[in-house]
């Protein structure tokens, strides 16, 4: 299809698109157990189920709470909503985000010239190095690959932002306050075309 491109990165190709949506999830370095890694690398995670039992397996590992979980200090967490919110409307359509212990889910469509890429490595980049100064550290924080999918239809958008905001409750967090929907994303003033996705 004309404005959809395949970029090859990992283990998946990845469909993006100009005028896409994406539900994005970026991790901590420290979010994985060594198990899971060592299945990533012999692709036993993504037989027979290719992406999507990718995801739900990658997903299952997060919500377990593995690694330092330094998102869960209100602080830290600021750093990166504030990272999130800095250029919504100007270099992406914010539509859902969650911060969770050990990992993010954004829900966006990249605007203008900005692609997926440049916008995760800018927030990458931006909270690797805010969080480190806070925490008096350096090095790593942020795992150098993530997850992304672009968003096909109404329903996966649905799907998509409904798995955001519900992440913290099914992971036995109540009362997270590190969630984000916007009015737009259940159909506010401003409803997603989704027709320019896909």
């Amino acid at each position: 299809m004309p404005g959809n491109r395949i970029r090859n990165r990992g283990y998946l190709p990845h469909w993006e698109s100009e005028g896409g949506i994406y539900f994005v999830t970026f991790r901590l370095a420290d979010s994985l157990p060594q198990s899971a890694i060592s299945e990533l690398r012999q692709g036993e995670l993504v037989k027979p189920k290719g992406e999507q039992g990718l995801a739900r397996k990658l997903e299952d590992f997060l919500d377990q709470g593995v690694g330092a979980c330094i998102l869960r200090e209100p602080r830290i967490a600021e750093i990166v909503a504030s990272a999130l919110r800095k250029f919504d409307c100007s270099r992406y359509r914010m539509l859902a985000w969650c911060i969770m212990p050990n990992h993010v889910h954004v829900v966006f469509q990249p605007l203008g010239e900005y692609e997926l890429a440049g916008i995760l490595h800018a927030w990458k980049s931006f909270t690797g190095v805010e969080i480190n100064r806070y925490l008096s550290r350096s090095g790593l924080l942020w795992q150098k690959e993530y997850y992304d999918h672009l968003i096909r239809d109404g329903a996966q958008l649905r799907r998509a932002i409904r798995y955001t905001t519900e992440n913290p409750l099914k992971a036995g967090m109540k009362n997270w306050p590190y969630v984000y929907a916007s009015a737009e994303a259940f159909g506010g003033p401003a409803k997603v075309d989704i027709s320019k996705s896909y």
